[in-house]
């Protein structure tokens, strides 16, 4: 069993198998990380966008293991990632009304309060992030 570990300050990272069970795992450790930060209000949003990421991870790659990532960034700024070894960049889908996929960053979109990608040699990261309320 993989457990967290703190990753800079501050952080949790997870590395987990790339299939669609991981996304429970993913939105507890985003629930974890903000909860023990004292920012419940952000768990709901937090959790959809790890699921999403994840998911498309799953969808789109064809990667063995993924890397969830929680960093508060800044007071006001938290980031949430997923790692995987594909070269492939996300890309937002136009869909209509009835498709029942391709929704995944349009939702992450809407959520955050912006997303990007990080590539890397041997992969990527996706990311978005959330503000911090104010008190």
């Amino acid at each position: 069993m993989t457990r967290p570990t703190a990753v800079g300050p501050p952080g949790y990272t997870e590395t987990l198998p790339c299939e669609s069970e991981t996304a429970r795992r993913a939105r507890r450790l985003v629930s974890a990380a903000l909860n023990t930060w004292g920012i419940a209000e952000l768990v709901d949003p937090g959790a959809l966008i790890v699921s999403e990421l994840v998911g498309n991870a799953v969808r789109h790659t064809s990667c063995r293991l993924v890397r969830v990532s929680v960093r508060r960034i800044t007071d006001d700024l938290v980031r949430i990632g997923v790692t995987d070894k594909s070269h492939a960049p996300p890309k937002m889908d136009l869909v209509a009304g009835g498709d029942e996929t391709g929704r995944g960053l349009v939702l992450v979109d809407a959520l955050s309060h912006r997303w990007g990608y990080d590539e890397m040699r041997w992969g990527k990261t996706v990311w978005a992030e959330l503000v911090v309320p104010a008190c």
